[in-house]
């Protein structure tokens, strides 16, 4: 376990490897629904070559500020819409932390989650990711209850002023469903079982997973404790040399 979090914190985007993946089963016409297949992720290093997050701040900032979140979560969208924007302004803003975001669809008690997540991964192709993040948030009771919820999507996307065909396109393909198995595939070998599920740290060392509080001010109080930490143990290297 302790492997898994030091190099979750020490990578915390990557691109992905060459990994190997069977599309399975589960579609809506030719839409990826589900997870799929995937080998060769036995081995943490593995694992993280396929899993990618997605990054708001500047990449060199001190401190990583995690979040696992899932589409259909109604406390990740409080998070996201509520919480996130205070964390942006107070840290990503200012160059103190860098957010970075990894799918982690519950699948067995969310049937669109997984597609959800491909949605926003194909929003990302017309640099479009973040926005399409929180309107999945903003309008999460709209689309939950959908069986099939493509051409909502779909709509979403030409809402946003995005090629909608072009984002048809992936979204009813196999494209990305790798990614979001793999980071799902690390949610569970980091023994996660919830989200939103938030984690701080600094490059090097395991980062400190947040509490069952997701509120602004717990998760500053933390940020800050981070970032105190750090600055004394600069001093004390810098004192020492």
């Amino acid at each position: 376990m302790a492997k898994f979090y030091w190099t979750l914190g020490v990578v915390a985007v990557i691109g992905i490897g060459a990994v190997g993946y069977q599309v399975a089963s589960h579609k809506l016409g030719h839409a990826a629904t589900a997870p799929v297949d995937l080998t060769g992720l036995d081995d943490p290093t593995a694992l993280m070559r396929a899993a990618q997050a997605v990054t708001k701040g500047d990449p060199n900032a001190p401190v990583t500020i995690m979040e696992f979140g899932d589409y259909e979560c109604p406390a990740c969208g409080v998070f996201t819409l509520t919480v996130q924007p205070q964390i942006e302004r107070t840290y990503v803003t200012t160059g103190k932390a860098r957010f970075v975001f990894y799918d982690f669809p519950l699948v067995s008690i969310h049937a669109t989650s997984f597609i959800a997540a491909r949605a926003a991964r194909c929003a990302s192709d017309q640099d479009r990711f973040w926005q399409y993040h929180d309107e999945l948030y903003r309008k999460q009771s709209s689309w939950v209850p959908q069986p099939n919820p493509i051409n909502t999507f779909i709509g979403y996307a030409k809402d946003l002023g995005m090629d909608d065909s072009a984002f048809g396109a992936c979204l009813n393909s196999e494209k990305y469903a790798d990614v979001v198995t793999a980071n799902l595939r690390l949610a569970q070998q980091l023994g996660l079982s919830g989200t939103p599920t938030i984690m701080v740290g600094l490059d090097k060392g395991m980062p400190r997973r947040l509490g069952d509080d997701f509120s602004y001010k717990a998760v500053a109080a933390l940020v800050d404790q981070v970032l105190a930490e750090a600055a004394a143990q600069d001093s004390a290297e810098a004192g020492g040399s």
